[in-house]
């Protein structure tokens, strides 16, 4: 593809041949070939402009940057951009073909929910019949081929690359959760949404945000850069959903609860096995379990309408549509008690489903939960999380979640020392996971339930770098069949 035609739109002071043909693109150095466009970006760990001479070196014959280096070589095309980030996602869309426009592509952000909600979306869709993709935290789809994951936005190129496979694969709908990570670093510049959704708002990544208002504000730049063909559905029981919408330009759409909205619903009953709710006066049977799946059951059919779908139709597929992998995965011991694997791992998402079990036990049965905080990360959270653990549970039992850098016992020292000498007494701190998780099914009885939380889908404990096979749900199996 010739460089101009990359490049176009983008505004830039030129050194060189625009005229080029480019064999490829990379904002990693060590990826680039004879050919390559190589694109600076600085990053949160290395700036991309120290390694200029490095992807020249490897054959990149034109660079995108933001500060030229001190010594231009003559046979080199240098493009200077404002926001090299920016123009990283306009000219992965590009290189692409612009995948973007070719899908209705809805984003999902909000700290909880978005995994459930981008997922529940790609099902029914595959089940109305449609070629569709996912981009997820658990896994990424094209039609009904998985690929793996590593980041629940992936960057802009891996993010577009995904998108024209789709379209080649004859999708008509993508789905993406749209992390406040992907929207400061600008990894879905260059993309054209047909939808935003908006799920709740709570504590989370403040390691990397620093202050709760600059991660609020990531998420709404994303309502913000929707254009007017695009719709905007916020939870409006949330404190800060109207606020996504002060600034969009994009149709807005609310869902809720408790108060008026486009869509309303109301809980009937709730189990185990699932609710029974309404949806804009119509009574379904789901098999979702809890208040907070009343919002993403919401949210999905909002979705749904607003790309146009028969609103009948999505009510009967509703039904039918199954919880996400790890995000409230319901296991039943032969002793009698539940064992409850949720991904929760921070301390709004932690009381929601410890909300959700103490209403549905409604006063029968013990709760018994095993839960850990993170390494490396915002270690502000980690008194909270124990202090809604116990106040929620009848016995906490505090163990390692992924240490990363950090000594597992230093982080469950974070937590215990948050508690006050009562909450301390509910409290056994176990460093080894597996055998946190056994000594609370040893201590679980027939009505019971064990809530494993923090880790959901992740089948991996991440240690000093190192990945190490560790899942949950298999470790409850093991511990049924002993």
């Amino acid at each position: 593809m010739e460089l101009k035609t990359i490049i176009n739109g983008i505004s830039s002071s030129i050194t060189g041949d625009e005229n080029k043909d480019i064999a490829g693109i990379h904002s990693d150095s060590r990826k680039i070939q004879q050919g390559f466009l190589f694109i600076a970006v600085s990053g949160t760990q290395s700036d991309g402009h120290a390694y200029i001479d490095k992807a020249i070196e490897n054959g990149a014959i034109a660079v995108v940057c933001q500060q030229l280096p001190e010594s231009l070589q003559t046979d080199i095309t240098y493009i200077q951009v404002k926001d090299s980030a920016e123009a990283l996602g306009l000219i992965a869309s590009a290189w692409n073909g612009h995948p973007s426009m070719q899908l209705n592509l809805v984003g999902v952000t909000g700290t909880n929910g978005k995994t459930t909600i981008a997922t529940l979306l790609y099902t029914l869709f595959r089940k109305l019949g449609y070629k569709a993709g996912l981009l997820s935290t658990v896994c990424n789809y094209i039609n009904d081929k998985s690929y793996p994951t590593t980041h629940t936005t992936p960057d802009a190129i891996e993010l577009n690359g995904f998108l024209a496979q789709m379209v080649d694969e004859g999708c008509e709908y993508a789905f993406m959760e749209v992390s406040s990570h992907a929207v400061v670093q600008k990894r879905i510049g260059g993309l054209h949404f047909r939808g935003g959704i908006f799920t709740n708002l709570t504590r989370d990544h403040l390691d990397y945000h620093k202050t709760f208002e600059a991660y609020r504000d990531a998420k709404k730049e994303f309502f913000d850069m929707l254009p007017s063909s695009a719709f905007a559905l916020i939870n409006k029981d949330d404190k800060n959903g109207m606020f996504m919408l002060q600034n969009t330009k994009a149709d807005k759409h609310t869902y809720s609860l408790a108060a008026l909205a486009d869509f309303k619903g109301k809980i009937l009953e709730s189990h185990f096995d699932g609710t029974v709710m309404t949806v804009n006066d119509v009574e379904i049977n789901t098999q979702f379990v809890g208040k907070f799946n009343a919002y993403n059951i919401l949210a999905v059919y909002g979705g749904a309408v607003l790309l146009d779908e028969n609103p009948d139709e999505i009510m009967v597929l509703l039904s039918t549509l199954q919880s996400v992998s790890g995000r409230f995965q319901t296991f039943r011991s032969p002793e009698g008690y539940t064992a409850i694997v949720d991904y929760a791992h921070t301390p709004d998402a932690l009381t929601n489903v410890l909300n959700t079990i103490n209403e549905v036990l409604d006063g029968g049965g013990k709760i018994l939960t095993v839960v850990g905080c993170g390494g490396n990360r915002d270690k502000g959270k980690r008194p909270i999380m124990a202090k809604e653990a116990v106040r929620l549970s009848d016995r906490v039992f505090l163990t390692s979640d992924n240490p990363r850098f950090e000594q597992p016992d230093d982080i469950i020292k974070d937590m215990f020392d948050g508690l006050d000498l009562t909450e301390k007494k509910k409290a056994v701190c176990i460093a080894d996971r597996r055998e946190a998780i056994r000594t609370a099914c040893m201590f679980a009885k027939s009505g019971d339930v064990v809530l494993i939380a923090g880790k959901g889908h992740e089948d991996y404990q991440e240690v000093k770098g190192v990945k190490y096979h560790f899942d949950d749900r298999e470790i409850v199996q093991e511990i049924f069949k002993q």
